[in-house]
């Protein structure tokens, strides 16, 4: 279809401005002066140039709207009225209320948002990784088009994304700046100086064009240019916050505050009072993603190790990639440590799924949303200690329950020389709290390569812990794991004491249950590989058996870590327990795994005195 006149965008820009104003008023809260800037830049994108179809949001060829400024979900529901899949009246008696679906930002509980934004620069750096999909994977020709605030460019992710981008000259991605020049509490950095703007964004290789945000023919020409761009483009809109409303128009004070009732009904007549238009965008062309078999690739496989081989658990869960590569749904990236955790050995036999991301961990974990949004299997990795600065996005993607996986690799004090800046102790603890999460801590590799193959078919957001060091393979090659389990590696009828470990900290627990042995006492020895969700059954037969005498090590600060986890499950499932949890309680610093899990009081001696504790 052609695309709708300029008048219907100015038409549609007006309803977008009193619908803003409604359903903000409506609910006493919102963010309407913030959307009100924006109307003009969505009416005449949602009009003319977004491709999509609005009956069929799961269509592979739609273009791809991303809110990064997320605040603006007055403009969002609104914008949805007008295409008609939201209703008046869901509008403007749901909006913000218990249990509607159109909460204060949005999320995926809408079929046409593709992800859940608030946290400001995730929306541009998932843009990202929706936009490599379409470009090197699906080869579609949709467009990612993301809605950005000003006040959000200084966000360091924006940049990051700007910069991976150009490098990846993705031109299928553009960046709608509404430079409205008013903050939360006052005026930007730059407020309107948009050629400091545009410097800026040329900088980081990417072409700008600025235009007058509420002039219609503008912003429709800057949007028919950038299909031609040899480069992503930034529109950098000079807007003004509130407009349409002279009373609020271009004042600071007004962020996050809905107007009065008197206000809304002077603001509205203003603006020509209510209308019913319904509008649609242009209809995307045909096509499907590229998730098909590759032929040329073998059959998945997993990879074999004997017992008794030293592997490092990274090592199988870069063999355990390669062994996956034929599913064309696997992508995987990397921030520039791909020879430590060995999602190098996937770059060799699948380079066309491989993404560097460089030393910039947000944009990685952000990108590997995007490639989620399309329907991919990401696996993200880096040591699990850098997991931290992307802590805010990582909880994005469990709030919008993506299927993305992570994997830290170097956790712990186990590390050695390199010191405490380099051991992930507060990891576990993190993704224990986001919101429908996995968390796994293989021992060895045959436990590491499997947990590697379930994370892929796990649903929402899973993480796996992978120790530094190579340590003895325990389990036969086709010993079974699943998400939710454990394996009890030691036991018999006289158990008197339970010790419960994972990864690093099971070989100490086999060593104490050893030396507990020479005194004639029988320790039960759990391999708790999968933290959350955690095997209960077994925890509390264990417990059961020893009369509630139970020891927890863990190379991992006490808070939020295994520790709490089982001793919550324990404490749930009743019962009288007499436990000893050991953590790494003070700072360390450089010397061998060996002196350093000596000196976190987590090595088997200490574990081993625990156990005594308990019997004494």
């Amino acid at each position: 279809m052609q695309p709708a006149e300029i008048t219907d965008a100015e038409d549609l820009a007006r309803q977008l401005r009193v619908d803003i104003i409604r359903s903000s008023t409506s609910a006493g809260s919102g963010h309407p002066t913030s959307s009100m800037s924006a109307a003009d830049l969505l009416a005449v994108l949602v009009t003319r140039h977004l491709h999509y179809d609005w009956n069929n949001p799961k269509n592979p060829a739609n273009d791809h709207l991303v809110y990064s400024k997320g605040h603006v979900s007055p403009l969002v529901y609104s914008v949805y009225r007008a295409v008609g899949v939201v209703s008046e009246e869901e509008l403007l008696t749901t909006y913000r209320r218990f249990g509607a679906r159109l909460q204060g930002h949005p999320t995926p509980a809408l079929p046409w948002v593709d992800m859940a934004t608030g946290s400001l620069g995730f929306g541009v750096a998932a843009s990202v990784g929706i936009a490599l999909a379409g470009k090197e994977l699906d080869r579609l020709d949709f467009h990612t088009w993301v809605l950005c605030g000003d006040s959000e460019l200084a966000e360091g992710s924006v940049w990051e994304a700007l910069g991976r981008a150009a490098h990846g000259r993705l031109t299928n991605l553009t960046v709608i700046v509404d430079v409205n020049r008013l903050g939360q509490r006052g005026p930007t950095e730059l407020e309107w100086d948009l050629d400091a703007y545009a410097r800026r964004v040329e900088a980081f290789g990417c072409q700008a064009i600025e235009i007058d945000g509420h002039d219609i023919e503008a912003i429709d020409a800057a949007f028919v240019a950038v299909r031609s761009a040899d480069r992503p483009v930034v529109i950098l809109a000079k807007t003004i916050k509130g407009k349409g409303f002279p009373e609020v128009e271009n004042k600071n004070g007004f962020h996050g505050v809905p107007l009065t009732p008197e206000q809304a009904e002077r603001s509205i007549a203003g603006l020509g009072g209510t209308t019913d238009l319904l509008v649609t965008s242009p209809v995307p062309s045909e096509g499907r993603p590229a998730i098909t078999a590759d032929p040329d690739t073998p059959d998945t496989k997993m990879p074999i190790y004997e017992i008794g081989t030293k592997v490092a658990t990274r090592k199988a869960f870069g063999d355990a990639l390669v062994g996956m590569a034929a599913r064309p749904e696997i992508v995987v990236l990397d921030a520039e440590v791909g020879n430590s955790t060995h999602t190098d050995e996937f770059l060799k036999v699948a380079p066309g799924r491989f993404f560097q991301s460089y030393i910039a961990e947000q944009l990685m974990v952000a990108t590997a949303a995007g490639f989620a949004v399309r329907g991919y299997v990401p696996f993200a990795s880096t040591f699990g200690a850098f997991f931290t600065r992307a802590y805010d996005f990582i909880r994005m993607i469990g709030i919008s329950e993506l299927r993305v996986r992570l994997v830290g690799t170097h956790a712990g004090v186990e590390i050695g020389p390199d010191g405490p800046s380099q051991m992930a102790l507060e990891d576990i603890a993190a993704m224990r709290a986001v919101n429908g999460s996995v968390v796994l801590y293989p021992s060895d590799a045959v436990c590491a390569a499997s947990l590697t193959f379930a994370m892929a078919d796990a649903p929402g957001f899973a993480y796996m812990r992978a120790t530094r060091g190579a340590y003895p393979v325990l389990y036969p090659a086709d010993e079974q794991f699943i998400i939710g389990g454990s394996k009890v590696t030691r036991s018999s009828d006289n158990d008197v004491v339970t010790l419960v470990g994972a990864g690093v900290t099971l070989y100490e627990c086999l060593g104490a249950a050893d030396a507990l042995a020479t005194s004639g006492i029988n320790a039960r020895v759990i391999d708790l590989y999968s933290i959350k969700p955690l095997d209960v059954p077994t925890l509390l037969a264990a417990v059961s058996a020893t009369e509630g005498r139970i020891v927890i090590a863990e190379d991992h600060y006490p808070a939020g870590g295994i520790g709490e986890a089982v001793t919550e499950a324990l404490i749930e499932g009743g019962g009288d327990l007499k436990l000893r949890h050991l953590a790494v309680r003070e700072l360390s610093c450089s010397g061998t795994p060996a002196e350093l899990l000596d000196h976190a009081k987590i090595s088997a001696v200490h574990i081993e005195a625990a156990a005594r504790s308990l019997l004494s």
